[in-house]
């Protein structure tokens, strides 16, 4: 028996944050909530300036394995994960070989259960091979259970295959995630199109890039009636059109990463390739507009865009460099430092958007901190601070735009 002792714990339902003590059994069950517990005799962790809350989930993981377990393994993700107040994932299929058919899938899975540790579901991919040319193994991946179906971060350049793969997801009630970029315009592309691209002499992306997939894609999702799923929206005007189309009824989710929420073009200086993220970098003002669409539930997730590469990769230069780093350890931390902390928003709001709306979109039940329910939370010390520094992280890769800073806050450690 554990006794987490004079904490307060954070919930989706109110912005108030609740004092009381939580006793969990050695099967991992919450036997009681309130104040002034006893305990009898169970190990107690002492919680004061702690927030108890439940943990997250994150719909946009890159966990390498198979194929690339030089960048990353199953297990380290999970460790990044829980060192990060994760509980549960979706991971993406872009393996080697990807995951495009039912034996694929199962042998991920059988992986998973093999090590026990989190919550980890594996994404199908939407065409074979991610190529974009024809229609992946469908009816094997449902039949296994397969919470989504993306290539990943490949778009599918062809309106018409999009469309077939868009209507057997529908008749199998699959969600469909799709990276939005087109590719004649992202070119060879490695930030943002503009000011930014001509000080540093690199090839520009332009925003009209996400923007011009996103109409489409959302075109298609109201002709077809699929359940559809934006990753990683960046600016303002790819949020109007999702903003647009929930008003007329289409079936769309969209996610943003914390980079995004955070970081703006400004925040790239002297080639740092931690900074080439997928997709780049937008104006301040786009960021700007990022939160108020997080705020006014435009945007329904926060995901991480975990992509981890080794240190050799992100070394090359800006041009050359792979896109990512590693996101799942300091989501959480950088959110706190620049929002919860300032007094933008509270914990309830990220409760729902990293907690609850991502299992929502993959059928799963969402945690509470009650009793008769699994302990699924972490302890967060608000009075603590975190420093971003290569031996903090569990995962393989260390790249992180947060590298070398102080974040407020810590996340001493995760039930799960």
């Amino acid at each position: 028996m554990r006794l987490f002792k004079n904490g307060k714990i954070a919930s989706e339902a109110s912005p108030e944050l609740v004092e009381a003590d939580v006793l969990v059994d050695d099967e991992g069950l919450i036997v009681e909530v309130g104040p002034s517990l006893d305990g009898d005799g169970a190990e107690l962790t002492d919680c004061s300036g702690c927030v108890l809350v439940p943990g997250m989930f994150d719909l946009h993981v890159r966990g390498r394995e198979p194929g690339f377990e030089h960048k990353e393994t199953l297990e380290t993700c999970a460790a990044a994960a829980l060192h990060g107040g994760i509980t549960g994932l979706v991971l993406m299929p872009d393996t080697s070989p990807p995951i495009d058919t039912g034996n694929q899938l199962k042998s991920v899975q059988d992986r998973i259960a093999e090590l026990g540790s989190i919550e980890m579901l594996q994404a199908g991919c939407l065409t074979k091979g991610r190529a974009g040319k024809e229609l992946a193994g469908f009816s094997g991946l449902a039949r296994l259970g397969v919470p989504m179906l993306t290539d990943s971060d490949r778009s599918i350049d062809c309106p018409d295959l999009l469309r077939r793969c868009m209507e057997y997801a529908r008749d199998f009630d699959l969600l469909v995630t799709s990276h939005c970029e087109t590719p004649a315009l992202a070119k060879a592309g490695v930030v943002n199109e503009g000011k930014l691209s001509y000080r540093l002499g690199l090839p520009g992306l332009p925003s009209i890039s996400q923007e011009i997939a996103i109409v489409r894609d959302l075109a298609l999702a109201r002709h077809t009636g699929v359940r559809l799923h934006l990753q990683q929206i960046s600016t303002g005007m790819s949020l109007d059109a999702v903003r647009l189309s929930k008003q007329a009824g289409v079936r769309v989710s969209c996610e943003v990463s914390p980079h995004h929420l955070i970081l703006s073009e400004e925040s790239v200086a002297d080639y740092d390739t931690a900074f080439k993220i997928q997709p780049p970098l937008q104006k301040a003002a786009d960021t700007e507009a990022l939160l108020v669409g997080l705020l006014d539930d435009t945007i329904d997730v926060i995901a991480s865009g975990h992509a981890p590469h080794t240190s050799f990769e992100k070394s090359a230069d800006f041009g050359s460099a792979p896109w990512g780093g590693s996101a799942l350890e300091t989501a959480v931390l950088a959110i706190y430092d620049r929002f919860i902390a300032n007094g933008k928003f509270n914990w309830d709001l990220l409760i729902r958007k990293y907690s609850s709306a991502p299992r929502r979109l993959v059928g799963l039940n969402s945690p509470v901190i009650e009793p008769g329910r699994q302990a699924d939370f972490f302890v967060f010390d608000v009075e603590a601070e975190t420093e971003i520094i290569p031996d903090y992280f569990r995962s393989k890769c260390s790249v992180t735009p947060f590298l070398g800073q102080t974040l407020k806050g810590s996340i001493r450690e995760t039930l799960a």
